[in-house]
């Protein structure tokens, strides 16, 4: 399959703290429709392919310190955003001259004007912002993994995984048409669920998953992420004492010599 197959996505691990001490940290994860070929009953982080109305002309202004950004780098951090309102109804935002995200009172109107159409793709995000006067907040979203789908597989995606804090009150949802559960999980017990047969994970998400286990709170998870170099992952084929194996590079910042069975 030639490289211009490859569709651009994005995925938000939203981070929540943990309800106890014995849980320091939840992510949002959501299950895939059976219907859908992309994954189709795994438990992901919300996300999606980019689309062009991400880019669209003047979208920069109304993002929240965008000066460092590439144009490359500031569209998937908007497309991240537009996919958390649209499957789990997130949205990472502030109106102009504050400094606090929006909260689920000031979020609400928005919601029930926006997100049905967006998830048609009868608007997209520029109007969504124009129209309510607001400013994204691609500041929050931390580059956080890079993944680029094997070159065996039929449909393909190059994935930047970015990390943010949830706002503390707004309600996160799955939106019952691509995502048909939802839920608040500690990496280490979706891990646990997964291994014991409750969940399908796919290889990124469990490796990802695995990263958030080691941090001690969702702040540690960002200051990390902050500072670790990201390695695009693009997984390859080995066979391991006869057995088929997904392998990553060494250097991808995962457990030395991270792999999955398959089969």
């Amino acid at each position: 399959m030639h490289e211009s197959t490859i569709r651009p996505a994005t995925t938000v691990l939203l981070l929540r703290p943990g309800a106890d001490p014995a849980t320091p940290l939840e992510v949002f994860m959501v299950v895939r429709n059976h219907q859908i070929d992309s994954f189709s009953g795994a438990l992901v982080f919300p996300g999606g392919k980019l689309e062009t109305a991400d880019a669209a002309p003047g979208l920069r202004d109304r993002c929240t310190l965008a000066e460092a950004l590439g144009d490359d780098e500031l569209t998937f951090r908007i497309a991240g955003i537009r996919e958390a309102f649209e499957e789990c109804g997130v949205l990472l935002a502030r109106r102009r001259g504050e400094t606090e995200l929006l909260s689920a009172a000031q979020l609400g109107p928005i919601e029930a004007r926006w997100r049905a159409r967006l998830n048609a793709n009868t608007a997209g995000i520029a109007e969504l912002v124009e129209a309510e006067d607001l400013l994204l907040a691609v500041d929050c979203l931390v580059p956080f993994a890079h993944w680029i789908t094997p070159d065996f597989v039929p449909k393909r995606f190059d994935t930047w995984f970015f990390a943010a804090l949830a706002p503390a009150d707004q309600l996160a949802l799955h939106d019952g048409s691509e995502s048909v559960a939802s839920l608040w999980v500690a990496p280490q017990q979706a891990l646990s669920d997964a291994a014991a047969g409750r969940h399908t994970l796919v290889f990124a998400t469990e490796q990802n998953l695995r990263l958030l286990a080691e941090a001690d709170s969702a702040a540690q998870v960002l200051a990390v992420a902050r500072q670790r170099r990201i390695v695009a992952v693009q997984p390859w084929l080995e066979d391991v004492d006869g057995v088929r194996h997904l392998r990553i590079p060494a250097d991808a910042g995962y457990a030395p010599q991270a792999s999955w069975r398959l089969g």
